[in-house]
């Protein structure tokens, strides 16, 4: 079998979704002739843990580590809970004491282009001699973290024979929180200028949306193929539907991520209809920023409010299964219209309706309009979203909201890996 090595920061136990990303493809690799060796730190400082996903880890593949040091236990000196937002993506955009704005200046303009640049040296120093030793002629790195990136640059430049295949996870220079992090216009041009090398110097580049790989385009003439995110199959884990009109979330919601206008349309349907208002029941799993809790009780929905916290995976796709409505929510900006959440697949494989929100021209929109699986609306269409919610909650009441889904299988796991294989041959 040829071998790959992967290059990637997040790996069980870490939790969350960059690391269900190449959990998922190393487990088909082998189904279609590639060895994956996967290279990880050696002791991470991970935001958030799951313990499950380590029994994931397929026995025939080869796992090798490098120490790293890490910027964020450094800073946890300073304030422990700054640290863990800044470090998860949740970045205050209205108040921000002055630690957590000293915090995010020196993260944007010292750390280049992000906390996990100093694992770049020790790595690249490392993997050399992997390399010769066991001959592998494919190196993929994933980012976020894009410092990874820098490790396979460098490692393409040493040895122009290998081919080097860039996978973005998330945009660099135009994702939603750069201009967050205070950079200089040095530091810009920085980030900029590093983008541009990676883009240039891999010989294929995956992209998991079509927006980013539109902007990519714009910057290189390497080959570049969108591979989304995917599912599994969980039929084992179907649950009862929730006896209450459940509408759910699973996963972060950074303060910018806001849907303020959910919020009022949920509270003015529970003002014009009472049973409503006792039947409807809004779940969050998953870190939430303090401003969208405020806004939701602002709102007058507090009583129907559940705050659930981190969840594992297993009860996050047990969660996802027994609501009745799953909500996708994203920022009103141009600067997310290429980012596709990797458990809006989940939400696919767990045949619930979903409710998106995000901005117009949005790649999650496409998605849902092929597979048939719900209804995106943007932040100006607060009409037609009071519409489907009571649409779905009639449904709901005669025990008939489901969904008539079609070409859902072209994004499972294996089918993604098939096509992962072909690019990369």
């Amino acid at each position: 079998m040829d071998k790959v090595l992967i290059i990637t920061y997040y790996w069980p136990p870490a939790g969350g979704p960059g690391v269900q990303r190449w959990l998922s493809f190393v487990k088909f690799l082998g189904e279609f002739g590639k060895q994956a060796v996967v290279y990880i730190p050696e002791n991470p400082d991970y935001p958030m843990t799951d313990d499950s996903f380590v029994c994931e880890i397929p026995q025939e593949i080869t796992v090798i580590k490098k120490s790293i040091i890490e910027p964020y236990k450094w800073a946890s000196f300073f304030s422990r809970s700054k640290t863990q937002q800044i470090s998860k993506g949740i970045i205050s955009t209205k108040k921000q004491s002055w630690i957590e704005g000293a915090m995010l200046w020196v993260r944007g303009n010292f750390f280049i282009p992000d906390a996990r640049v100093l694992w770049v040296k020790p790595s690249v120093n490392f993997l050399k001699s992997y390399i010769d030793q066991h001959g592998i002629k494919t190196v993929i790195t994933t980012g976020p973290p894009h410092s990874l990136h820098l490790i396979g640059l460098n490692l393409k430049q040493w040895n122009t024979q290998l081919n080097w295949v860039a996978d973005f996870r998330d945009p660099w220079t135009t994702i939603g929180y750069h201009e967050e992090l205070k950079l200089s216009k040095a530091s810009k041009k920085k980030h900029e200028d590093l983008e541009t090398s990676v883009l240039q110097k891999a010989d294929k580049i995956i992209t998991t949306s079509f927006t980013t790989k539109k902007e990519f385009e714009r910057k290189t003439s390497k080959p570049i193929k969108v591979i989304t995110n995917g599912y599994l199959n969980y039929t084992s884990q179907a649950k009862a539907l929730s006896p209450k009109f459940s509408l759910a979330h699973i996963g972060s919601l950074l303060s910018g991520r806001n849907p303020e206008v959910l919020w009022e349309t949920l509270s003015q349907l529970c003002g014009e209809n009472s049973e409503f208002s006792k039947d409807l029941e809004l779940i969050l799993a998953g870190a939430v920023s303090e401003e969208v809790i405020h806004s939701i009780h602002r709102a007058g929905l507090k009583d129907v409010l559940q705050l659930r916290g981190y969840i594992g995976h297993q009860q996050a796709i047990a969660l996802q299964q027994s609501s009745q409505v799953l909500l996708l929510l994203e920022i009103d900006s141009d600067k997310t219209r290429g980012i596709i959440p990797g458990k809006f697949f989940e939400y696919m494989a767990a045949q619930r309706p979903i409710l998106a929100m995000g901005p117009k021209d949005w790649d999650v929109a496409r998605l849902i309009d092929q597979t048939q699986t719900g209804r995106f609306f943007d932040y100006s269409n607060r009409e037609q979203l009071k519409l489907y919610i009571l649409e779905c909650y009639q449904s709901y009441k005669t025990n008939d909201l489901v969904v008539h889904s079609k070409g859902v299988e072209a994004y499972h796991r294996k089918e993604l890996t098939r096509t992962l294989v072909e690019f990369i041959d």
